[in-house]
Formats: structure tokens, sequence, C-alpha cells
């Protein structure tokens, strides 16, 4: 497996409060998270960065290989958990971070099984021969409505309240996560992004650059500068992974 990250301020915002961090555990398995903080200037991207250092070195301390199912749906659930507390609780101690939060979505590759978690609109997609597959279900205001019939997905994308998000780590003392399970074949891609991407480039011109760009290596940063040309209003990150 090959996997690449890259992340950017974007060309409005001075500050990234994005973070991400890319990890292989061992052989056949590696690990990514995103995270997109929120709060404001002094804690967003505080926010981000001890979401994904904690969750991280949490999959870190505990992975081992050969792990169950059920045991890497723990410990993922358990990693969530932790940081949520940590992001929790420095916002209780320090008025500076009042009301910082954070998404994330990560996913753990273990040999030909993907197991995807997340809190909040950061997403993951599932990229192969039969096109791009959103992995991930965002936890958003917009997202309710279209599932309640109230938008279509269409005019979602341009909903003046698409931003406001459901979940989020480190808002409240505890957190739900999503978990799903996805089988991987080799040549399939799994990316990850915050919504700085997602925001600006529909899932199928993200499928073209993942499939058809020629150095595969340069993804990540076609992707990201696409979104600038656009304006990118938002942080940017994206996570791509070679199976």
């Amino acid at each position: 497996m090959q996997i690449w990250g890259l992340t950017d301020a974007g060309c409005v915002r001075k500050q990234n409060q994005d973070a991400y961090h890319v990890d292989k555990l061992d052989r056949n398995t590696v690990l990514a998270v995103v995270c997109d903080g929120m709060g404001g200037a002094k804690s967003g991207n505080i926010a981000s960065m001890l979401a994904v250092d904690v969750f991280s070195q949490e999959i870190c301390r505990s992975y081992t290989s050969g792990m169950s199912q059920e045991r890497i749906d723990q410990m993922l659930r358990s990693a969530v958990k932790l940081a949520n507390f940590t992001v929790y609780d420095q916002a209780q101690q320090f008025v500076e971070f009042d009301g910082m939060g954070t998404t994330l979505v990560s996913v753990l590759v273990q040999g030909r099984r993907a197991t995807v978690v997340h809190v909040g609109d950061s997403r993951a997609y599932g990229i192969n021969a039969d096109g791009i597959h959103q992995l991930t279900r965002d936890h958003s205001l917009v997202q309710m409505m279209v599932d309640r019939g109230e938008l279509t997905a269409e005019q979602a994308k341009s909903y003046p309240g698409k931003n406001f998000i459901t979940r989020a780590i480190g808002t409240e003392p505890t957190v739900m996560c999503d978990i799903g399970h996805f089988d991987v074949e080799k040549g399939d891609y799994l990316l990850l992004c915050s919504d700085g991407l997602s925001n600006m480039m529909d899932d199928q011109e993200i499928l073209f650059e993942a499939v058809h760009g020629v150095n595969k290596r340069q993804c990540c940063k076609r992707l990201l500068d696409i979104a600038k040309s656009r304006g990118a209003p938002d942080n940017v990150t994206t996570v791509l992974i070679l199976i």
C-alpha cells in the first residue's frame, strides 16, 4: 500500500485549522485520520491537532497484528472517546478554548479490509473500477434535511446552513461515532478529505483525478490545486491510499 497526504489553508483563511496523520502499523496495515477544527482562530487548530494526536497515538499504542474485526472496532471507538474527552476537557479548562471542536474521519486498512470511523462532515470515499462511492454519511443539518426529503442532494450543496454539523469531537462530554466496514482490492483507492475539498469538487471530478492522473503521487496536490483555483474559502486536506 502507498499513502499520501496534503493540507493547505486555502485562499481565504490565514490559519489552517485542518490536521491529518498517516501511519504504517505493520506490513499490511495503514492508518489515516483527518480532522477539521472549529471554534474560531484561537482554538480550531488546537482542537484538530489534539484530536489527531490523541486518536492516532491511541491506535498505535493499542494495535497488534492479526486483530479481529471486533477488537478493531472497539479500539477505534475507544480512540474516538479518548480524543473527545481530551478536546472537551481542554475546552472546559481554558476560556480561550471554549466551544472548540473538530470533525474526525479515519480509516484503518488491514490487508483487504478497510474500517472507517467518523464524526462530523469530513468524508471517506472509495474509488475503484466501479466508480467513486462516499463511504461516510455526513453528520450535518443538510444531510438530515435530505434524509427527511426536505432538500434534494443538489439543493443541499448550496443551502445556507450546509456547514452546520450535528456531531463533533470535543463539544459535548460524550460523542457517537459511526463505523463502516468495506472490502478493498489491489488497485483500489481510499480518499479522506475535509469539506474544504468536497465543497469545491464533485465526486466525478475527484474520481477523474484519482484514476486518470498520470502521477499518482501528485493526486493530492492536483485536488488541492483545483480547489484553490475555485477560490478555496476553507482549509483543504486530502489523504489518498492506494491499495
